[in-house]
């Protein structure tokens, strides 16, 4: 797998692998499929200040991970909310792994501090993942989110990005 800047061609084959999480899980609060389009849109605003990346086999995306703004405020321009997800087919294989530490390095090097990733639970997989990347648990939000005919628990995971 070769992990690349995203472009906009790559769009419609994001938008096929994050609507299966908006379809399955609660992984995405988003409730209704996304177009290539809308995709490509994102893409072009996150790309202006952050960064994008997707794990490309032979021209076929197996997973992608992006950062962007915490929050609007000025003061919290040093912190990222970042975010990876990957092809179903392709879970287990390590890529969400290389993808994720691919995209710290990359917000590190733009001398971002922080790193915030918000983890709707039950979900292992994901904790799992931003543990082993050095991700503590920073807190929980009880039932902010509402899908699947139930409420849903999110909790926040922190990393700083600079040295200690």
């Amino acid at each position: 797998m070769t992990i690349r800047r995203a472009t906009e061609r790559d769009a419609a084959m994001v938008a096929a692998i994050y609507n299966y999480y908006v379809a399955n899980t609660t992984s995405t609060f988003e409730t209704a499929p996304v177009t290539g389009e809308t995709i490509a849109e994102r893409m072009r605003e996150t790309l202006e200040h952050h960064d994008w990346l997707v794990g490309d086999i032979d021209g076929r995306i197996a997973g992608y991970a992006y950062y962007g703004s915490f929050r609007g405020r000025p003061a919290y321009g040093h912190t990222v909310e970042s975010t990876v997800y990957v092809d179903p087919a392709e879970v287990g294989r390590g890529y969400g792994n290389l993808l994720y530490t691919a995209l710290m390095v990359s917000a590190a090097s733009k001398s971002f501090r922080e790193a915030v990733g918000f983890i709707s639970l039950p979900n292992p997989a994901s904790i799992a993942l931003h543990r082993s990347l050095g991700f503590k648990e920073a807190g929980l939000l009880s039932k902010v989110g509402y899908k699947f005919d139930r409420y849903v628990d999110v909790a926040i995971y922190q990393r700083s990005l600079t040295p200690q």
